[in-house]
């Protein structure tokens, strides 16, 4: 599984023997993975400023989700030939030790072997200050996300926009790849020819008839130039003067007259503006893959330091000063153990708070002053982490 779960329990004897409980029947119970996740000792400060503190990573917590989570969508979106492949470049590289650092390092190896990161983000500082740092660097990423995003999505739509009037049946889709100046009589003062959709069971019909169909019609002058799953494309060449007449005698006949003229210098515009922007979004493309692929790696290790980060601002207000608990990373076998996991962790904790543990393992249990409105709460510090980043 991709899910993991992240908690602390207080360091003492008691607490100690909890933990070692948990693992074995955990471990018993083939219920899930688990590893103890390592948190430098970081400047505690007051514990007033903690409370607001946590708010602020709770804040940032969702932010940098959410915003990971847009640059795998992104990653989706430039990769559209090769989505295959998406999953490659979602890595998280650096952060390990050092020897791993120039390895390519999947996200389920970057949780599990997790070591704070003391250059990036100096644990000596206060909190304040390494919050401070992870996010001013998130909020850079998004700011640069949009706007490289931004400028490619213009592209891509005004591409596909051309595409399509490319892709379209007779009535609606471009006819400049279509035709040729052959198939007109141009700079005529008289003359002029006329696109007319005919459909398919109506070929002969409209050779017998399109002479007929109004005076000063051209004979012999029909050709059909193309066609699809409907019916064709003819030209036919008339007098200027008759072609309001023409063009309602073939609405009668259930012929369509495509209003199209033949531009040359229009027609090489559209052309060209197809090339440059397939030209364009070919050299976007490498670049902004290669950013997408190096910010989300930064983002997502800045997501990991969050959590680090709230499981010891929601450690030290829960079980008090002086710093002394054991972080713990737990992933879940798979998703029908959760349930059951959840259970032994409540039943191996529920010493650290009674009042919710016991409405936990008991829903139907009613406790007078206990509000539960956030239904991750616990009787030992808990967060989820999910590693399913594509759904």
């Amino acid at each position: 599984m991709s899910e993991f779960w992240l908690i602390s329990a207080p360091r003492d004897k008691e607490n100690l023997q909890a933990l070692e409980r948990m693992n074995t029947v955990t471990s018993k119970s083939n219920l899930s993975y688990n590893t103890k996740f390592t948190i430098p000792d970081f400047k505690v400060g007051t514990l007033d400023s903690l409370v607001g503190l946590s708010d602020e990573l709770a804040k940032l917590d969702i932010f940098a989700e959410s915003l990971i989570r847009r640059m795998a969508q992104s990653v989706v979106e430039v990769m559209e030939d090769s989505k295959g492949k998406v999953q490659e470049n979602l890595l998280a590289n650096g952060g390990l030790k050092e020897k791993m650092k120039c390895l390519k390092i999947d996200l389920t190896s970057f949780v599990t072997h997790f070591e704070w990161d003391v250059a990036k983000y100096p644990a000596k500082q206060p909190l304040v200050s390494v919050v401070d740092i992870l996010a001013k660097q998130l909020a850079q990423i998004e700011i640069d996300l949009k706007s490289r995003t931004a400028a490619y999505n213009t592209l891509k739509t005004n591409l596909e926009n051309l595409e399509k009037k490319s892709m379209g049946n007779l009535f609606t889709r471009t006819l400049s790849d279509i035709v040729s100046k052959e198939d007109f009589v141009l700079d005529s003062e008289y003359l002029i020819t006329l696109l007319v959709i005919v459909p398919k069971p109506s070929y002969v019909q409209w050779q017998k008839t399109y002479e007929s169909l109004s005076d000063m019609v051209v004979p012999r002058s029909t050709k059909l130039i193309a066609e699809d799953k409907e019916g064709g494309l003819f030209t036919v060449t008339l007098f200027r003067k008759v072609i309001d007449d023409f063009k309602t005698k073939a609405k009668e006949n259930k012929f369509t007259v495509r209003e199209f003229y033949y531009d040359e210098k229009e027609i090489k515009r559209e052309r060209e503006e197809m090339t440059r922007l397939l030209s364009d979004k070919k050299q976007q493309y490498g670049p902004l893959l290669r950013w997408l692929k190096v910010h989300f790696s930064e983002a997502f290790v800045a997501w990991i330091h969050l959590k680090a980060l709230r499981v010891f601002v929601e450690s030290v207000l829960r079980y008090g000063l002086p710093v002394n608990f054991q972080a713990v990373l737990l992933q879940p076998h798979k998703k029908s153990c959760t349930k059951r996991l959840r259970q032994v962790l409540n039943s191996v904790f529920r010493h650290l708070d009674e009042v919710a543990a016991a409405s936990i393992l008991d829903a139907s249990v009613e406790i007078p002053g206990l509000q539960l409105s956030n239904q991750d709460y616990f009787p030992y510090v808990y967060f989820h982490i999910d590693l399913s980043l594509l759904d």
